[in-house]
């Protein structure tokens, strides 16, 4: 049966940004929920070596997700396995309608919903998520030294972090549908500047194979020849798009042209009481990093704004 249960923060996903919310929420004694669809701990829950976050010099990413859960969750924080529908205000409170009817009612919601990957949709990129298919260049990158990387896309994503995988590679193909890049002009410059970068043009993966627990090669076709191909990879990342899950609001968030939200340098949205952090918000770059300190920060701000909530009820009265 469907319930309304009081909180004074809600947070909305359970990444490492809304892990982190939680835990100094929780922290500050308020009564604090973290509702997540999935496992808490977000995408870093289902990758591999997690290399570049401060304090592990490699950790797998499940077991840095479960320690993230577990610290927030030993101040206190709550966590519920909860498909979240649709944030709305209600006069001075936030609202969180979920999927099993029931309503989170608080005086603050942080939204840590993150993004997801566009996927290529091709035989082997699920089976092979995390053993050779990766979808962040900064984050994976140096697992693949001296081997040949396939980076699929060809707009700015793509050129830019095929480019930046040449650090470690001994050879990066840039697999584009088109004849010709989306890219900025100048970052196209630098990849057709690198001798270890090489285009195959009006083409698309049609398969990533592998040997059972890695990656071994992708099965190509031209889309104007239907010339088909086979490319021996140790890694593919595709860049053919991000979308971040911004769209989960009935009121209307200023986004930038991307749907990333945009909010202020306290994390606080276009709409008073809702916050936002991690990968869902517009930024520069998307790491473990980024999202923690934006949830600190969106906590903090959240513990500020309803301290004068409270202080003008308080006056009321």
């Amino acid at each position: 049966m469907a319930e309304t249960k009081d909180y004074d923060v809600i947070i909305v996903g359970g990444g490492p940004g809304g892990l982190c919310a939680g835990l100094y929420s929780a922290r500050a004694n308020r009564k604090t929920v973290c509702l997540e669809k999935y496992l808490p701990g977000g995408q870093i829950a289902v990758t591999g070596d997690v290399e570049d976050y401060l304090g592990f010099e490699r950790i797998q990413g499940s077991e840095l997700a479960m320690k993230f859960a577990s610290h927030a969750q030993s101040f206190g924080l709550e966590v519920q396995m909860e498909e979240v529908e649709e944030v709305y205000v209600d006069g001075d409170y936030r609202i969180a309608r979920c999927a099993s009817g029931n309503l989170y009612r608080g005086k603050a919601v942080i939204i840590s919903t993150g993004g997801s990957p566009v996927f290529l949709n091709v035989p082997g990129e699920k089976e092979y998520s995390g053993k050779g298919v990766s979808y962040c260049a900064i984050c994976d990158g140096a697992f693949f030294k001296e081997q040949v990387i396939g980076v699929v896309g060809g707009g700015d994503a793509a050129v830019e972090e095929g480019t930046f995988l040449t650090k470690f590679a001994s050879k990066v193909y840039i697999i584009h549908r088109r004849d010709q890049l989306r890219a900025q002009k100048i970052i196209q410059q630098r990849a057709f500047d690198n001798d270890n970068v090489e285009f195959i043009w009006d083409t698309v993966v049609e398969e990533i194979e592998g040997d059972g627990t890695r990656v071994t090669n992708l099965k190509l076709k031209n889309v104007k020849t239907d010339e088909k191909s086979n490319l021996a990879v140790g890694a593919v990342f595709p860049y053919i798009g991000f979308k971040p899950n911004s769209g989960i609001t009935r009121e209307k968030l200023e986004t930038d042209e991307g749907g990333y939200i945009i909010t202020d340098h306290t994390m606080e949205t276009s709409v008073k009481g809702i916050f936002a952090c991690g990968d869902v918000r517009a930024q520069l770059v998307r790491q473990i990093t980024n999202a923690v300190g934006d949830g600190t920060t969106a906590a903090v701000a959240a513990e500020k704004y309803i301290e004068k909530l409270e202080d003008k009820h308080a006056k009321r009265a």
